[in-house]
């Protein structure tokens, strides 16, 4: 028997990023299990500190 793998649902038109509320194109996992949304302008802008928060990263 497997157990089932909880997974997170695509981006869409209504998810918004979290630091300027523009469309979300990034999705950063945080260890702890929470998420952060964010443009593709800060994604970018915050990719560095993200890896050294060891998140994981959905386009």
């Amino acid at each position: 028997m497997t157990s089932p793998t909880l997974t997170r649902p695509e981006l869409t038109a209504a998810d918004r990023c979290d630091r300027c509320g523009a469309a979300a194109q990034v999705r950063a996992v945080l260890s702890s299990g929470g998420e952060l949304l964010f443009c593709g302008h800060h994604a970018r802008e915050h990719e560095v500190k993200l890896k050294e928060l060891a998140a994981e990263i959905q386009k």
